[in-house]
Formats: structure tokens, C-alpha cells, sequence
């Protein structure tokens, strides 16, 4: 296993100790997982200092790590039916997390609850469970990424520059970036990485999917202060950043009801027209995105400003036309 995957390899540290009567070494853990024992080292300081009950012994002069006895053992975990309700929908919903590290361990996590239930709750949770279906969303195969977000992951933990081929989908072509990764964010079903762009000058957005090729370099970058994500999102209509714009946009009476019932964007306002129609209006971090959405809602949207916007969508709807012109 690559050393990078932090997160995941913490995750499977924790399974190996679990599973393990006597405990395991250093040397061994990393032979499985396939990574430095300076590596395991600092994941098992990481772990201890989150709470895990992580101890050694001293065998043969050799150190070996265990997870205390009492954490093993199963426990009766306090919940209630409709907590148990919630866990099994919440499952369904994580099928996006298919192929990860994750995904396998919450279907053996409620299995194992289910185990502990009796027959009539059973019963009543399968009854339950008839009466609210989760729609599959789409999603993508993750496994074919662990190896790539592996490497993001591990430049990330030791601070280093990463130079990187990526397909841009808006300009149909590669570049060669530097890129200082920050963080792996999940979004939408997807997976980016998060850093800041030595050609944009600035922080960008960059799908994993489409990073064709990445390096590792040997300089390092400085740790970036206070990232959140969500202040370094709140602009974005989706997970793409751009110039800060304006946007003002009519929907027509037949789906203002729609529009009304959701938030959108952190910035929106809406504008209740008299014949029931509205106005929405937003401040969005680039069009790109919310001209998809615009466009879902067909002839019922009409976007008002900015004049950018109206002319991609009046050629994206012109090579649409043009689709279909020569259809019999």
C-alpha cells in the first residue's frame, strides 16, 4: 500500500490491531501496508493522541502494539430503532464511497448491529425500511483512483510541491502545473484535490480523475493557515472556482416554487414577482456551473445578467439546435 493514504492506512491499522491476539510490530505493519516504519510510527502517535487505548509490550526486544482488550470485545451499543433506521439509510446513501477502504467496513458495521438485534426488531426494521426507498445516485469507481490519491495524500503529509499533467475539460487540452496539494476534498461524488497553483497564482480545484500524471518534488511548502473549505467554497456554485460575478436570474411562475424551496448558494436572494414568478440573484465564484443548472430548468429560466452568461448559453443552446436540424 502506498504510504500516502493516510487517512485510509490510519483506518487499517486500526482493523490489523483489532484483529491481532498478541499485537504486531512496527516492521510488521508496514510490510503490510506497504509502507516506511517512520510512516506507522507517526500514524500510531497520530492515533494515540485522537484517544485510541494503544499500548506496547516488550517481547524478545521487540516492541509490539495492541489495542486494549476491553475495546475489543463487542459492546451493546445504545440505540433506538430510529437511530438504527437512520444508520441503515445513511449506508445506502455512502454507496458513492464504493471502492474505498471505507465503504466495506459500514455494510460490516451494520451487519454486526443487526446481529445483536432480536428477531422482532428485525422485523419492524424491514417493515420500516419498505416505506423509505434511497434513489442510487451517480457515482464513480474510487478504486481505480487509490493509487493516485495515495501520492496526493502522501505530498500533502510531507508538505512537498507536486508537478502534475491535468486535462481541463473547458479547454479541451493538458497543462503542466505545480501545484502546493492541501487537502483531498469529496464533492459531489468526486474526489479533488485542493491547492495552490503556482500558474494561477492562486488556489484551485483540480478533479482527480482528470490528473493524468503526478510528481513528487523535493521542495517543500509552507503549511497554508485557517483552510476551510467552506469559506473557501461559500462563492462557488459547485466545485469550481472563478472571478467573482453577479448573477441574476428569472424563473417563471410554473417552477418559482421550486426554486424557492431550496437553498441554492450561500449569497442568494430571491425577488417574488407578482404574477409568481421570481428572480434569483447570487454572487457565484464563475459561470460555468450555474449555467448547466440554469439551463436544466429549459425555457422557465431566463437569465437577466450578467451578458456572458446569456451569450454561452444562447451558443450552447444554438449547437444543441444544431444537433437536431438535420433530423428527419
Amino acid at each position: 500500500m502506498p504510504r500516502g493514504d493516510q487517512l485510509g492506512r490510519q483506518w487499517k491499522i486500526i482493523q490489523t490491531l483489532l484483529a491481532s491476539k498478541r499485537g504486531k510490530s512496527v516492521s510488521e505493519i508496514a510490510s503490510n501496508l506497504d509502507c516506511h516504519p517512520r510512516t506507522v510510527y507517526r500514524d500510531l502517535e497520530a492515533l494515540e493522541k485522537a484517544g485510541f487505548p494503544i499500548y506496547t509490550e516488550m517481547e524478545n526486544n521487540t516492541s509490539y502494539w495492541s489495542i486494549l482488550d476491553t475495546v475489543k470485545h463487542q459492546i451493546p451499543i445504545p440505540l433506538n430503532l430510529t437511530e438504527l433506521l437512520a444508520l441503515y439509510f445513511s449506508k445506502d446513501m455512502l454507496k458513492i464511497l464504493r471502492g474505498t477502504v471505507f465503504y466495506e467496513s459500514l455494510e460490516s458495521l451494520f451487519n454486526k448491529i443487526k446481529s445483536t438485534l432480536p428477531p422482532q426488531y428485525l422485523a419492524q426494521l424491514d417493515r420500516m425500511g419498505q416505506s423509505l426507498e434511497v434513489a442510487q445516485q451517480p457515482y464513480k469507481n474510487h478504486g481505480d483512483l487509490e493509487p493516485l490519491i495515495d501520492r496526493i495524500q502522501s505530498a500533502i503529509e510531507d508538505r512537498k510541491y507536486t508537478h502534475i499533467t491535468y486535462y481541463a475539460l473547458s479547454r479541451r487540452t493538458d497543462s503542466r502545473r505545480t501545484v502546493a496539494p492541501y487537502k483531498v476534498w469529496f464533492f459531489g461524488g468526486t474526489f479533488y484535490m485542493v491547492g495552490y497553483c503556482r500558474l494561477r497564482e492562486d488556489i484551485r480545484v483540480f478533479a482527480v480523475d482528470r490528473i493524468k500524471s503526478i510528481d513528487i518534488s523535493d521542495e517543500e511548502f509552507p503549511e497554508p493557515e485557517n483552510l476551510e473549505m467552506d469559506t473557501l467554497m461559500q462563492s462557488s456554485f459547485g466545485a469550481f472556482r472563478g472571478a467573482a460575478t453577479r448573477v441574476k436570474i428569472w424563473f417563471s411562475k410554473r417552477v418559482a416554487g421550486y426554486i424557492a424551496e431550496k437553498v441554492w448558494h450561500q449569497t442568494q436572494e430571491l425577488d417574488h414577482q407578482v404574477d409568481g414568478s421570481v428572480i434569483f440573484s447570487a454572487e457565484v465564484a464563475g459561470t460555468e456551473e450555474i449555467m448547466f443548472w440554469v439551463m436544466q430548468w429549459g425555457s422557465d429560466a431566463v437569465v437577466l445578467s450578467p451578458d456572458r452568461l446569456k451569450k454561452d448559453i444562447r451558443s450552447e443552446v444554438m449547437a444543441m439546435q444544431e444537433n437536431y436540424s438535420n433530423d428527419d
